[in-house]
C-alpha cells in the first residue's frame, strides 16, 4: 500500500498581521545583490562581509549590524528596497521563511504564521 504524501500548506506572507517580524534581525545576502541595492541610492549600509561558498559570488553580507533590525526597514516596518523596486530586494528576503525548500529553523522565531502553526500544533496534541 502507498503511503499518501500531505502536502503542507505555504506559508503566504499577506496572510501576517506583522509583516515587519521577519526583518527585525536582517539577513544575509549575496555580495552581487548587495552592489545593485547600493546602486539604487537607498538609505542603508551592509555590515559583516564574510566568505561563504553558499551564495553565488561566494561572500555574503549582512543587512543589520549585530542583533539589530533590517537597515533597510522603513518606520512603518516595511522594506524600502522593496518599495522602489522588488526585482532588487533580496532573494533570502524574497524566499522567506524558506531556506531552499524547508522552512528556515530562524522562522519558529521570526514568523508569525509559522509561530501559529506551532502553537495550534501544540494545541491539537
Amino acid at each position: 500500500m502507498k503511503s499518501k504524501k500531505i502536502k503542507k500548506k505555504k506559508i503566504d506572507c499577506s496572510e501576517c498581521g506583522n509583516p515587519a517580524d521577519c526583518c527585525r534581525f536582517g539577513a544575509w545576502i549575496d555580495l552581487e545583490e548587495a552592489k545593485k541595492i547600493l546602486s539604487l541610492g537607498i538609505e542603508g549600509d551592509f555590515f559583516h562581509l564574510e566568505i561563504d561558498k553558499g551564495f553565488p559570488s561566494g561572500y555574503k553580507v549582512g543587512t543589520s549590524y549585530e542583533e539589530e533590525r533590517c537597515v533597510f526597514q522603513d518606520k512603518d516596518g516595511l522594506c524600502r528596497i522593496h518599495k522602489v523596486d522588488y526585482a532588487f530586494k533580496p532573494i533570502t528576503c524574497k524566499e522567506f521563511p524558506y531556506e531552499g525548500k524547508k522552512i528556515a529553523p530562524i522562522a519558529k522565531f521570526l514568523c508569525v504564521e509559522h509561530k501559529s502553526r506551532i502553537r495550534k500544533k501544540k494545541e491539537t496534541k
